[in-house]
């Protein structure tokens, strides 16, 4: 592991100490502590600064996550540095009351966030010694590159260049169609297997009908292992939305080698799972019994698992409940099925609905065209030296950049690539397409570097 600083001395945990909870108000004074990661065996006094923009979750995690930073220290003779998101991890603004209310989630944004990581560049830029000319590249991946992006076009002067990894910086509004993100996941299972795509597609109107009954819901409860029974129609919606988050975190992770991102898994694990996908047409409890399965290699592929809990879909290492009011306030993204070009059930998407649901759990209501106006939607051609990588497994690319906008604002699509396969550690079964497209990056980052250098 790279980054248990308790056995690699080579990373050191550091708390940015004071810093202020609202950046864009003078009433709220009080300060909170921030957690960073720093690496630096292959810096050089003025080397650049790998800047790693902490998405949601704890940053030890994405740390162990982003092998490629690590990989490309020697090479840039660059220092690390890996930087918490504030609501995520330790990094706890008001410590347990954090989470207790509206108003103290009120300080949970984005742009709070990128204004933390500006102070932080600012602190270490003046306290670490041959740091002060040391250009900055900011990296991230998801969310995270979605804020990387954003951190070099409102912060210039402080970054000199981003590269933002699977980032659906246009999944907002009506910049993309709404359906986009589910046909990548639906097209992923027909490629990896025949009869698999129409077999999850035929599931849902399977649990439909056994859940119509009690007797059918203990059966499903049952066949599923699920920690607790399943006891209405209401149960056996949540099992389906489990099932199509399974299905989704599938796509995202459907690397070449053994991972445990998300779950430990195997190789390629969607062509594991579409084995037991075979046959469409099966009666239902037998189809249901093989989608049993399939989601067993998901979240059983160590044989650990005695049941399963329909509430957990992903590591613990995610924040769930600050990116839900994330959701909720600023990151509002239309999702829809159509059950033709998808293999779920349709789903219209419904602003109103969203909203209610939003107000009932945090008492706020979202603002869906608040990230169109702050960032300029699909209006950025003003900005320079942003790399935007996406994988052609990756159901998030439907929100990404694609195509160059400018020669500085440029597209990397790595057609095997999965979420953020780039930005993972280098592995003897990487596709050509990932190898090529990290030697594009590099050789981007090694120019913004020059630039900056030749900039004092």
């Amino acid at each position: 592991m790279l980054c248990d600083f308790s056995v690699d001395l080579s990373v050191f945990l550091n708390i940015l100490e004071y810093l202020v909870i609202d950046h864009f108000g003078f009433d709220e004074n009080h300060t909170f502590q921030q957690r960073y990661l720093i690496a630096d065996q292959h810096w050089k006094d003025n080397g650049p600064i790998l800047f790693y923009t902490g998405n949601e979750g704890d940053i030890t995690w994405f740390c162990n996550n982003t092998g490629f930073m690590w990989d490309v220290a020697e090479e840039l003779n660059a220092m690390l540095v890996f930087a918490e998101h504030r609501y995520y991890g330790e990094s706890l603004p008001f410590g347990s009351e954090s989470f207790s209310d509206s108003k103290h989630l009120n300080y949970l944004t984005s742009e709070q966030a990128l204004a933390d990581f500006a102070v932080l560049i600012e602190y270490l830029k003046a306290t670490i010694a041959g740091a002060r000319y040391s250009p900055v590249i900011a990296i991230g991946g998801s969310y995270g590159g979605m804020l990387a992006a954003w951190f070099r076009m409102k912060y210039p002067h402080i970054v000199a260049g981003a590269l933002a990894a699977s980032a659906p910086i246009w999944q907002f509004g009506d910049l993309v169609p709404c359906g986009t993100f589910y046909s990548i996941v639906t097209n992923d299972f027909q490629k990896s297997g025949t009869g698999c795509s129409e077999s999850i597609r035929n599931s849902w109107n399977a649990i439909n009908r056994l859940s119509s009954t009690d007797a059918g819901l203990q059966w499903l409860s049952s066949t599923f292992h699920l920690c607790s029974p399943l006891k209405s129609l209401e149960d056996a919606a949540v099992l389906k939305n489990w099932l199509t988050e399974t299905w989704v975190n599938l796509a995202m992770v459907d690397y070449p080698y053994k991972a445990d991102f998300l779950q430990p898994l195997p190789a390629w694990p969607i062509q594991e799972v579409c084995k037991f996908l075979k046959d469409p047409n099966l009666s239902d409890k037998l189809l249901l019994q093989n989608v049993f399965q399939a989601v067993n290699v998901y979240y059983n592929y160590t044989g650990e698992a005695s049941c399963f809990d329909v509430s957990e879909t992903a590591t613990k290492s995610l924040g769930h409940m600050g990116w839900y009011y994330q959701a909720c306030t600023e990151m509002v993204m239309p999702f829809c099925t159509d059950g033709v070009h998808d293999m779920f059930e349709p789903e219209k998407w419904d602003l109103d609905a969203f909203s209610e649901e939003c107000y009932r759990m945090w008492g706020v209501r979202p603002r869906p065209s608040w990230i169109l106006s702050r960032h300029g939607g699909k209006n950025i051609r003003s900005h320079s030296n942003i790399i935007f990588s996406n994988g052609g497994l990756d159901p998030w690319s439907a929100g990404g950049v694609t195509q160059n906008i400018t020669n500085s604002l440029v597209a990397i699509v790595i057609p095997e690539g999965a979420h953020h396969l780039d930005l993972r550690s280098r592995n003897p079964l990487d596709p050509k397409s990932v190898q090529q497209a990290r030697a594009l990056e590099i050789y981007h980052m090694k120019q913004w570097i020059e630039e900056a250098r030749h900039s004092h």
